[in-house]
């Protein structure tokens, strides 16, 4: 006789369209054969369509863009040598592990811990959300490095305060995503779109120029709106939803407590009592002071940032002294890895979790090993993106989808609603948004001019489709490190876990974000100094 099953909210069966996407994403295959087989479609379809002759104009050059048979006898010679280039030089490998190296000293000495403690102690469980939701889309001054920062440090914030883990994960991972296109802060993303919208300006207008600045009114706005409908979304809607999700029992505590750097942290390492939790984000003398020193060390070192920056003939300025182009910015990876590791040293030393010299580089061999899963994941992405875009089949998808709107005669805000869809859905499959950028605006920028928006206005638009649908595609390098994270705290996770707890986020942020851009087109404030919103600009 069958036993009868008592059916919780735990039982991870949750229904509706968030749960079929669940299921549906959870049978797909191992991330790492999920790019192999995409991997494997890609060489497929770069046949066939190379056969069809598929074409389309390069609107900046005018020349044909074709797709390529990697199928053919050059091709697979290209495949071949290409295999461990395309894996040591993909961007976020290099970038994640030099990062990782400073932060898991700051991690294994107690730092992040002290840090994390400090302030959720200070601030309520509600608000909580919004200070991550902030420091996320802000932090993308730290450029891609945010995400191996901020997602770890979500879901231990989220647990001190009794939260669930997993939604502080995607807090920060959905405000790290957002941040690359709306910040507090001017970022070399400001940099790299102005430069490309300028050279699309030009198949118009010879003498215009778009500057770094020219959205900066507007995305500074837009941090605060997309942090307060990150906040809003979490407290009304994901918090139960999370738990419908993922069976909480199941989470491995062990991944999302305080390395605290004293006795007693193992502990915390299961699922205990939310008073004893709480007992321990006390700061004793030793932490305490020891984090006012730290304190110090990082504001004079923030300081020699800054001066090395800007003050004249500093050795690590830009050519000609410009700013952004310093190794700085450019490789900022480097600082930021170099400053966790030295403030993790100090407070180390202060608290005597550090106490001889191999514990640095142990701390470092602990961090990498965390990262072992997502460095196997990423040979099977470096490779598959590297085929992608040999093949030109995502340079054709991002012309043809512009030209197609180009046709379309439709009204101010429809026409904007419809070009930042097209933007979201292209991003699923580019991925880059300077690469996106560098295709579409040569075509859309000049669209827009001729129906009288200016390119300032095209590139926000741009923006605001760009970022949200970044959470939800797989083709994403940080959706597979997201996932990665996800799996270390709920070993069940699959990519329909985070898929389904992303998908609220991207449509909240897409649908809010837009709307919040409509509001301030109608109302006719500039999106930043000096910036015009119509072409040519009213006089």
């Amino acid at each position: 006789m069958s036993e009868k099953k008592t059916a919780t909210k735990n039982d991870n069966q949750p229904g509706g369209f968030l749960g079929t996407i669940e299921k549906i994403g959870n049978k797909l295959p191992d991330p790492f054969w999920l790019f192999v087989i995409l991997g494997g479609l890609v060489l497929i379809s770069s046949f066939i369509f190379n056969k069809i002759g598929l074409t389309a104009t390069n609107p900046e050059d005018g020349k044909p863009v074709e797709i390529v048979n990697l199928l053919s006898s050059e091709g697979l010679k290209e495949i071949l040598s290409g295999v461990v280039e395309n894996y040591v030089s993909f961007p976020p490998l290099g970038l994640i592990i030099t990062v990782m190296l400073g932060v898991a000293v700051a991690e294994y000495s107690g730092l992040i811990s002290a840090v994390v403690r400090a302030i959720v102690s200070r601030v309520g469980a509600k608000t909580l959300t919004f200070v991550v939701a902030l420091a996320g889309v802000t932090g993308s001054v730290a450029s891609d490095a945010v995400y191996v920062i901020l997602i770890p440090l979500g879901a231990v914030s989220f647990r001190a305060v009794g939260r669930s883990p997993i939604v502080g994960a995607m807090v920060a991972f959905a405000a790290s995503s957002a941040g690359f296109n709306s910040s507090l802060v001017l970022n070399i993303t400001d940099v790299l779109l102005g430069g490309i919208s300028t050279s699309a300006a030009h198949i118009v207008d010879k003498e215009y120029d778009v500057s770094p600045l020219a959205n900066y009114f507007f995305v500074a706005a837009s941090a605060v709106v997309l942090a307060l409908i990150i906040t809003v979304l979490t407290e009304l809607y994901m918090n139960k939803r999370a738990q419908e999700l993922v069976n909480h029992d199941e989470i491995d505590y062990s991944e999302v407590t305080f390395n605290t750097g004293r006795e007693g942290d193992d502990e915390l390492a299961g699922n205990v009592p939310q008073e004893k939790i709480t007992a321990a984000l006390q700061l004793d003398d030793d932490e305490s002071r020891a984090l006012r020193v730290t304190g110090l060390a990082a504001t004079v070192m923030t300081a020699l940032y800054f001066a090395l920056l800007f003050v004249p003939f500093s050795p690590l300025q830009g050519e000609g002294g410009e700013v952004m182009s310093s190794p700085l910015i450019t490789a900022v990876a480097v600082p930021i890895g170099a400053s966790f590791l030295i403030l993790g040293l100090i407070y180390g030393l202060g608290i005597k979790s550090i106490t001889k010299a191999s514990d640095v580089p142990d701390f470092m061999a602990r961090g990498l090993k965390s990262l072992l899963p997502m460095m196997v994941l990423f040979f099977a992405v470096s490779q598959f993106l590297a085929w992608f875009k040999a093949s030109n089949l995502g340079a054709w998808t991002a012309i043809k989808g512009a030209e197609l709107l180009q046709k379309a005669d439709l009204p101010p805000l429809l026409l904007f609603a419809a070009f930042v869809v097209l933007v979201a859905v292209v991003n699923l499959f580019i991925t880059s948004g300077s690469a996106q950028w560098a295709l579409m605006a040569p075509i859309v920028v000049p669209m827009f001019m001729y129906v009288g928006f200016s390119p300032e206005v095209t590139q926000m638009l741009f923006r605001i489709g760009d970022s949200p649908s970044n959470i939800i595609t797989p083709m994403s390098p940080y959706f597979a490190l997201a996932l990665t994270f996800l799996q270390r705290y709920y070993k069940k996770a699959g990519i329909g876990t985070l898929m389904s707890l992303a998908l609220p986020y991207s449509i909240a942020m897409l649908v809010g974000w837009f709307l919040f851009f409509a509001l301030w087109w109608m109302v006719g404030l500039p999106l930043g100094p000096g910036t015009p919103m119509d072409y040519p600009a009213a006089q």
